[in-house]
């Protein structure tokens, strides 16, 4: 399913199910977590920024992720984050009840921190 949209809440509706549930909720998780941040639609999904892009969410047919750029980086004492590249790393979710919504909360506060120390990651190395 591709889903054209201008604007995040259009993204988020589209899908019409539980997926659209999810992702409200990590958008709220992402908000008490980094209020200052922005967010929009780039890449074709929601994204947030805060001195470059930090965050990203994604809907596919069967989860929704919530990813960050500098996941690589990040502690994660939960074991929540998913991925092998030497950057991104992501969080899978397969129902609403089944969101980390505390280490999401943690895993966005140190997104902010490592883009307020290290600038834009899509700048370079």
């Amino acid at each position: 399913m591709t889903v054209t949209t201008r604007t995040v809440e259009e993204y988020i509706v589209a899908f019409d199910d539980w997926r659209t549930e999810a992702m409200q909720r990590l958008r709220e998780l992402v908000k008490e977590a980094a209020p200052h941040s922005a967010v929009a639609i780039k890449w074709a999904q929601p994204v947030w920024e805060w001195n470059g892009p930090m965050i990203w969410m994604k809907a596919s047919k069967d989860h929704v992720s919530i990813g960050f750029w500098r996941g690589a980086e990040m502690e994660d004492p939960s074991k929540v984050l998913e991925g092998e590249g030497d950057r991104m790393r992501h969080v899978k979710v397969r129902s609403v009840d089944e969101i980390p919504a505390d280490a999401v909360k943690d895993l966005v506060r140190q997104a902010v921190k490592l883009n307020t120390a290290k600038g834009n990651p899509t700048l370079g190395r």
